[in-house]
């Protein structure tokens, strides 16, 4: 289980952790090292996790409003073969199976999201509070805790609600800041007497850029250079908000934890020697995690973006930085609101500096960061065309954490590895070499002393992966999307999940070879059963598509036929 501390001590450490003095980190020093065969702390948290729009389904039942994501992933082009997450893997009707898997897997915590629009279909407290939608997180909450299961919840993992996207412009809009607070403390009120960890927001990196700069995302615009910019400032505003009002209204009487969820690729120099590639490592890495966690921290943004961007501004004839500002006041609020540090980590690039020239038509995130990213051939990429599997970045990157935030306490929110194949496999041995490398790198920094308090794997189930649609599959569980039940069957990276947290760590080579071997061997014959049911499933489909095609001809050659003998008597 996930240690309760006493509100008194817990919160004096967390703000003498968040407010702590930086160290510098050595970009010089990058020893990949051999496995390390060992365990981690008495109490250290394994887990699981999901995201309410791409597993719950029933998007436009029981009272639920529309989500950016229901309207996105409805217009043609937006998602890989148009599909959507309207039944995804139907999690709202399958509380007790998936909750069963997870005992099964004997997960201390599960992180999931609610969905905001379920609770308040407009996005606004005042119109309407969905109950249905609070009776089904409340159902999810007390089963979990019920299978001493630990629930880590999500307050925002990207389905803002619809309205407030074309009535303001969703984050965009200063306004935001309030309805996301107004939700928040619905929230606390409603399920805080259970829920002790709360996470604000997940991956805003991806909800500013994305969704305000690329437009792979929903709400899908194209504000090259400004929108991400401005999302992300009134996202860490809102973030800031929220925190203090658990601070000041809920911590006393609940006891619980606040904290944000940010995702970061690693920036390795190409050139550990070089000074200039060192500089553009460190502004990869600024602009992607500092981005959100300086301000967090240390009150304001990364130096290194208030001049890149303060200067790419003036040199394209503005009167002011792209960049937003903080007031002293807001930079005093905003530092130090965090009680715990969620870190997404999945993959590494190498950088290298590279000069963009600073035209008004070509501002842009991307480009405001004058550097560029490569990869090693040689790193493997079994799935999604971003995730090449470099484990030893995972240690780096927490141990930047480390030295850059004061060593704050740290839950490992994301990590995971996708597929992407068109046949089915539950014989994933590259997701077990992925776990094994990358859960040991984290062993490493933790023996680094970067106070990890828990990991989550990424993700329990297959499920809906945004604008990729159904084609990649990051989950433990296969899930047979053809199949209108949306049957679970575990891949053999369960078996080895699951070896690692009843263990808590590594503790031999040859066990932890043994486990891999029995996964696999576990894994041959349940590929076998299924081989059968697709099948099955398949010919549902053909029932149901072909029988009434077969009737309705059935119907028209009889006509045919009638009306033929009927010309034949006139």
């Amino acid at each position: 289980m996930l240690p309760r501390c006493a509100f008194s001590v817990c919160h004096v450490l967390v703000l003498v952790l968040c407010l702590s003095a930086a160290e510098d980190f050595d970009w010089t020093k990058n020893n990949h090292g051999s496995f390390y065969y060992g365990t981690f702390p008495a109490g250290f948290s394994w887990g699981a996790g999901s995201s309410a729009y791409q597993t719950e389904g029933a998007w436009d039942k029981d009272g639920k409003g529309l989500s950016i994501w229901d309207v996105f992933s409805h217009k043609k082009g937006k998602i890989q073969q148009n599909e959507t997450g309207d039944s995804s893997c139907e999690g709202y009707y399958k509380v007790k199976d998936d909750v069963s898997l997870m005992k099964e897997l004997k997960l201390n915590h599960y992180r999931f999201s609610i969905s905001w629009p379920r609770l308040i279909p407009t996005g606004i407290k005042s119109d309407h509070i969905n109950e249905k939608g609070i009776q089904y997180y409340d159902e999810l909450i007390d089963h979990l805790l019920e299978n001493k299961i630990t629930p880590i919840v999500t307050l925002y993992h990207w389905d803002l609600p619809q309205v407030l996207q074309e009535k303001y412009g969703g984050w965009q809009n200063i306004s935001m800041v309030n309805y996301f607070n107004d939700y928040a403390n619905l929230c606390f009120e409603k399920f805080g007497n259970r829920v002790k960890y709360w996470i604000t927001f997940n991956n805003p990196w991806s909800v500013a850029v994305e969704g305000y700069e690329t437009g792979e995302h929903a709400p899908g615009l194209k504000m090259r250079g400004t929108g991400a910019y401005r999302a992300a400032h009134h996202i860490i505003k809102a973030h800031a908000k929220v925190w203090h009002t658990y601070d000041t209204q809920w911590r006393a009487k609940q006891k619980g934890l606040v904290g944000i969820s940010l995702s970061g690729d690693w920036g390795e120099p190409v050139d550990i020697s070089n000074q200039k590639d060192i500089e553009a490592a460190e502004r990869y890495v600024q602009f992607y995690l500092g981005w959100f966690a300086t301000p967090i921290f240390h009150g304001d943004y990364p130096q290194v973006m208030k001049d890149f961007i303060g200067r790419k501004s003036v040199q394209q004839g503005l009167g002011t930085s792209r960049l937003p500002t903080f007031s002293p006041q807001e930079k005093s609020y905003i530092k130090g609101t965090c009680d715990f540090l969620g870190i997404g980590h999945f993959t590494t690039r190498y950088i290298t500096q590279k000069n963009y020239p600073s035209g008004r038509s070509s501002s842009s995130y991307f480009t405001d960061r004058d550097l560029a990213e490569l990869v090693d051939p040689r790193w493997p990429d079994p799935g999604s065309e971003w995730l090449y599997s470099v484990p030893w970045g995972f240690r780096r990157l927490l141990n930047f954490v480390k030295t850059q935030y004061g060593n704050p306490m740290i839950y490992v929110t994301e990590n995971g590895v996708s597929e992407k194949m068109l046949c089915t496999e539950l014989c994933d041995d590259w997701r077990i070499q992925y776990y094994k490398d990358y859960i040991n790198e984290m062993l490493k920094a933790i023996k680094d002393g970067v106070n990890v308090k828990g990991y989550t794997a990424w993700s329990l189930l297959d499920k809906f992966e945004w604008d990729e649609g159904f084609s990649e599959r990051f989950g433990l569980y296969y899930v047979d999307f053809r199949n209108k039940n949306k049957p679970r069957y575990p891949k053999a990276s369960v078996q080895f999940y699951k070896r690692i947290v009843s263990s808590n760590g590594f503790p031999n080579q040859r066990e932890v070879e043994n486990w891999r071997r029995k996964a696999v061997e576990t894994c041959s014959s349940s590929n076998q059963l299924l081989a059968a049911d697709p099948l099955t499933s398949h010919m549902e489909m053909v029932t149901e598509i072909v029988v009434p095609t077969v009737c309705t001809l059935s119907i028209l050659l009889s006509a045919i036929f009638l009306m033929f003998l009927l010309r034949r008597r006139n």
